[in-house]
C-alpha cells in the first residue's frame, strides 16, 4: 500500500545505527512468567535518549511448533520513572516492514512527561525486520535508477515492470524461502504475546501507527484479556486486505495530490507556477514527461519523481520542499536540486530494500492475491482514469504478489471485537494512505472504541506532531482510560486540522517528516 516502506529513512535508521554501535552493559532482567525467557537488557544510549536499553526477544518461527526454530525479535525500551508503572507501552510505526527501535525514545520524549514516566515505552522491530533476526533483503539493488516508467503505455513497458516484479518475487524465494510462509501478521502479533511474557506483563498497552494499527487489532483479537490500552493513529481499513485497499489509496492520494497542487498555485509568488491548480498541475505532468524522455540528471526518470513527490501525500510538511524543487525545474530548467531532493527522501538504501522485502512477504502472504495478470491490468487501468498519480506505480510496488512464491492464507483475519477494552482510535478525514472509511468501519468493528477525528486534516500519523487537541486526547487516554463518548455520528470528538504549511526560502532544509521515522505503507 502506501510507499515507501523504509526509503524515507531519515533519523530512524541514524538513531538505529546509533544503537548498534553502543558496548553492551547487562541490567537486571525482570520475571518472566509462562515459560518465556526475560530480555537481558543492555544500555544503548544515544544523545536524544539517555536512558535508552535494548535487547532481543526469541520466538518461535511457526508458533505452530513452539519447540523448533526461533528467531530474534529486537527491542529497545525507555523505561519508566514514576514509582507505579503502567507496564510496558508497545509502539510500532507502521509498514509492514517499519523498524520501531527509534520509535521509543521519540514517543517517551513527545508524551508529557507524567505520562511517559508511568509506562515503560517499548520499541520492537517485526520478524524480518531491522534488527532482528534473520533480517530480508530479497533483491539489493532492485528500485536502483533509473526504472521503467511506471505507466505501461506500451506493452514493452508492461513486461519490463513485469519483468522485474517477478524477479523480485523469485529472488526471495530463492533467499528466503524457508521464512516466507511466516512473514505475517498474525505471526507478528503472536510475537508480541511472547514479548509480553518476556517482559513479566500480565496486559500490554500498544501505540500503533498506519500498518500498525491492524497489527493491534489482530492482536486484540487473539488477545482481547492481554490488552489494558491501545492506541490507533491512521487506520487501515481491516476489510480490504490488501488488493482493495491499494484501488482505495490510489484515489485518496489523487486527491492529496491535487490539494499540493492548489496549495503551490495559492503560492504563485513563491513558486511561479501560475495561479490555476489545473495549470499547475499541467506543468507537473509536463516535468514528467521530459524526464521520462531524459532522467534529470541521469537519476530521477518518472517512476523516480513519483518516489519523490509522493511524502507530500503522506505530510503536507514536505510541500515547501516539493514546491521548490518542482519550480526550479519547470521554471528555471535547472535539474539538480530535483537529483539532491530525490536522493534525500526518495532513494532505496539498505534499510528500505529491507522494508520492502518485509512489505511484500507480509502483504502477499496475508491474504490471498490476483494470480491472472488480466485482473490487474484491468482494475489498475480503470483507476488510473480517475487516479493517475500513482495508481500504476502502486501497482507495480505490490505485483510480486502476483507470483509470490509462497501462497497467500484464505481468510484475513476478521477483527471484530466486543471484548477488547476501550480503544481510541484517531484519524484525520483527508488521510490519503489510509482513508477516513477504514477509521470508521474500525470504530464499527471495535465495539468499545472510541474515534476522534482531526476534521480537514490530510497528514498521516496525526499524534505527536503538534496538533495540541489530537495529543490532549492521547494523553488523556494513556493516563487514566479516558475516551471521548458521543451517542450520535461516527466521530466521538472532533479537532480542527492544523494550518498547511507556509513556503519557506529554505525548503531544502525541511528533508525530515514530523516524525522520525519512516514513511509507512499501511
Amino acid at each position: 500500500m502506501n510507499k515507501r516502506a523504509a526509503a524515507l529513512c531519515g533519523t530512524a535508521v541514524a538513531l538505529a545505527s546509533a544503537l548498534t554501535a553502543v558496548p553492551p552493559a547487562q541490567a537486571a532482567p525482570g520475571p518472566a512468567p509462562q515459560g518465556a525467557a526475560a530480555p537481558a537488557w543492555r544500555k544503548c544510549a544515544t544523545k536524544e535518549t539517555p536512558t535508552l536499553q535494548c535487547a532481543t526477544v526469541e520466538v518461535p518461527l511457526n508458533h505452530a511448533d513452539p519447540g523448533g526454530r526461533k528467531i530474534g525479535i529486537a527491542l529497545a525500551r525507555v523505561p519508566h520513572t514514576a514509582k507505579k508503572s503502567l507496564g510496558p507501552l508497545l509502539v510500532n510505526p507502521g509498514g509492514p516492514g517499519g523498524s520501531g527501535v527509534a520509535l521509543a525514545g521519540f514517543v517517551a520524549s513527545s508524551l508529557p512527561r507524567a505520562v511517559a514516566a508511568r509506562y515503560d515505552v517499548v520499541g520492537f522491530d517485526p520478524r524480518g525486520v531491522g534488527r532482528s533476526r534473520p533480517a530480508l533483503n530479497c533483491l539489493p539493488g532492485h528500485s536502483d535508477p533509473v526504472r521503467p516508467d511506471p505507466v505501461p503505455a506500451t506493452p514493452a513497458l508492461e513486461e519490463a515492470n513485469l519483468r522485474r516484479a517477478r524477479a523480485f518475487a523469485a529472488a526471495c524465494g530463492r533467499k528466503h524461502g524457508d521464512l516466507l510462509p511466516y512473514i505475517d501478521t498474525v505471526s507478528a502479533a503472536k510475537d508480541l504475546d511472547v514479548v509480553r511474557r518476556a517482559l513479566g506483563a500480565q496486559k500490554i498497552n500498544y501505540f500503533g501507527y498506519s500498518y500498525g494499527t491492524y497489527l493491534g487489532a489482530v492482536y486484540a483479537k487473539l488477545h482481547p484479556g492481554r490488552v489494558r490500552r491501545m492506541v490507533l493513529d491512521s487506520v487501515v481499513d481491516p476489510t480490504g486486505v490488501w488488493y482493495e485497499n491499494n484501488l482505495q489509496q490510489d484515489i485518496a492520494f489523487e486527491e492529496r495530490h491535487r490539494a499540493f497542487m492548489t496549495w503551490v498555485a495559492r503560492h504563485d509568488e513563491v513558486y511561479g507556477l501560475g495561479t490555476d491548480p489545473a495549470r499547475v498541475e499541467a506543468r507537473w505532468y509536463a516535468m514528467r514527461a521530459a524526464v521520462a524522455e531524459n532522467p534529470a540528471g541521469g537519476v530521477v526518470g518518472p517512476a523516480e519523481l513519483e518516489d519523490l513527490f509522493l511524502p507530500g501525500g503522506y505530510q503536507n510538511a514536505y510541500w515547501p520542499l516539493l514546491g521548490r524543487v518542482f519550480s526550479a525545474y519547470a521554471v528555471k530548467g535547472r535539474t539538480a536540486p530535483l537529483v539532491e531532493a530525490y536522493r534525500a527522501v526518495g532513494a532505496v538504501d539498505a534499510a528500505g530494500e529491507n522494508g520492502y522485502s518485509v512489505y511484500t512477504a507480509v502483504m502477499c502472504r496475508d491474504a490471498v492475491w490476483p494470480r491472472d495478470w488480466g485482473r490487474w491490468r484491468a482494475d489498475n487501468w480503470a483507476v488510473h482514469e480517475k487516479a493517475r498519480f500513482m495508481t500504476w506505480s502502486n501497482a507495480w510496488y505490490n505485483a510480486p504478489c502476483a507470483s509470490w512464491p509462497v501462497e497467500g492464507l484464505r481468510r484475513p483475519v476478521d477483527v471484530a471485537n466486543d471484548k477488547v477494552p476501550p480503544v481510541l482510535i484517531l484519524q484525520a478525514t483527508g488521510d490519503a494512505a489510509t482513508p477516513y472509511a477504514g477509521a470508521v468501519r474500525t470504530h464499527r468493528l471495535l465495539r468499545n472504541s472510541s474515534l476522534v477525528v482531526e476534521e480537514g486534516g490530510g497528514n498521516h500519523g496525526v499524534t505527536l506532531a503538534g496538533n495540541a487537541c489530537l495529543d490532549r486526547h492521547l494523553a488523556a487516554y494513556l493516563t487514566d482510560g479516558t475516551v471521548p463518548r458521543r451517542s450520535s455520528g461516527d466521530a466521538d470528538a472532533t479537532c480542527p486540522a492544523r494550518p498547511a504549511p507556509r513556503p519557506a526560502a529554505d525548503a531544502a532544509r525541511h528533508l525530515a517528516p514530523p516524525h522520525p521515522w519512516p514513511l509507512p505503507r499501511p
